[in-house]
């Protein structure tokens, strides 16, 4: 079985790691000073890397494998899973100076458990490190978070995720379109985890090793970029006929409304940035095409604020909503009112 590729392109160290230089710096300087702390907070969205830089970072303060402990928070929620990890922190390490120990999803533990954790958590011995990564800080005790070194992993730009999966296609012996990473990059919703998850999907499946955007499409099961241009046209010249007919569209093919959401918004914010920006015409060709940028133009000066706005609300009104398609379909009975073909 061939190794993801998220584990295989993990980085192994704090120079490798992309699109976190707030964090890995800081961290980089504690070490050259010697100022360890011992307890820190990685927070974030999931797939940006929270547990790989914990790794990092323990292996460059001189922690062996030996003395690395990974605990998976989801799965040890109770006060005796922590009075277990009290209990042997006090053990001294086999081979390193610290015992380091990484708590992931963290905000998973009991009540009881984070009582019970506190007092470590406050007073640990000399030669402990505790590392806790979470995807909701806001669930974690204030105590907790008050005790620890906190640092906020951002999410990447879609350019990274675009550049990072070109890279890793070449290693691969993959050519991949320039449209084709920005539609993994958009897909992939910040992750870099998911990214590469999509990307191997992709080779799997690919016969010549030339990945085409519309590929991407087919495996991924995203929108055909006609459904969102049809739509979109749908709205900026009041043709609620064709909106409503790429949106059942959309139901019919089973793709994820909220991932055409994303996809429309993102056309938006191109035609828009088209009638405002010349400068970005060079880069929309390479990623869209250009029979795909000749459309835009010709639609961009029909853009008005309230298509942006009421999108901006269906987008965030989608995630609630018992029946997917409908803040979308709201959007468009509201847009084209009153000028309907």
């Amino acid at each position: 079985m061939a190794e993801a590729l998220y584990r295989k392109y993990r980085p192994q160290k704090f120079s490798e790691v992309v699109g976190q230089d707030h964090i890995t710096k800081v961290l980089e300087g504690a070490i050259a000073q010697d100022n360890i702390g011992h307890a820190y907070l990685f927070s974030g969205t999931r797939g940006l890397g929270k547990t790989t830089v914990a790794r990092i970072f323990a292996k460059a303060i001189g922690c062996t494998e030996n003395d690395l402990y990974e605990i998976d928070a989801a799965s040890h929620t109770g006060i005796d899973n922590i009075r277990e990890l009290s209990e042997n922190v006090y053990t001294l390490p086999f081979d390193s100076p610290y015992k380091v120990y990484i708590i992931d999803e963290v905000h998973m533990l009991s009540k009881s458990a984070f009582n019970a954790f506190l007092k470590t958590l406050e007073e640990p011995p000399k030669h402990v490190v505790f590392i806790l990564a979470t995807t909701e800080t806001e669930k974690l005790p204030d105590t907790i978070i008050s005790r620890c070194q906190t640092f906020t992993f951002k999410k990447p730009s879609r350019k990274v995720l675009a550049d990072v999966v070109t890279k890793i296609s070449t290693k691969e012996g993959f050519t991949l379109e320039a449209a084709a990473a920005e539609l993994i990059a958009l897909l992939a919703d910040g992750s870099f985890r998911d990214a590469q998850s999509i990307l191997q999907k992709i080779h799997a499946s690919s016969a010549d090793k030339k990945v085409s955007v519309s590929e991407v499409e087919e495996v991924t099961g995203a929108p055909k970029r006609k459904l969102v241009s049809d739509y979109v046209e749908g709205i900026i010249k009041k043709d609620g006929k064709k909106a409503f007919a790429a949106i059942q569209s959309v139901e019919d093919s089973g793709v994820e409304m909220k991932t055409f959401l994303t996809l429309v918004l993102d056309y938006l914010r191109a035609t828009l940035l088209l009638r405002h920006m010349k400068s970005v015409e060079k880069d929309f060709i390479e990623q869209y095409g250009e029979d795909e940028v000749a459309d835009m133009k010709e639609l961009s000066n029909l853009i008005t604020p309230e298509i942006l706005v009421a999108h901006l609300e269906a987008s965030r009104d989608i995630r609630f909503a018992p029946i997917p398609s409908l803040p979308l379909e709201l959007a468009v009975i509201e847009l084209v009112k009153g000028g309907e073909k």
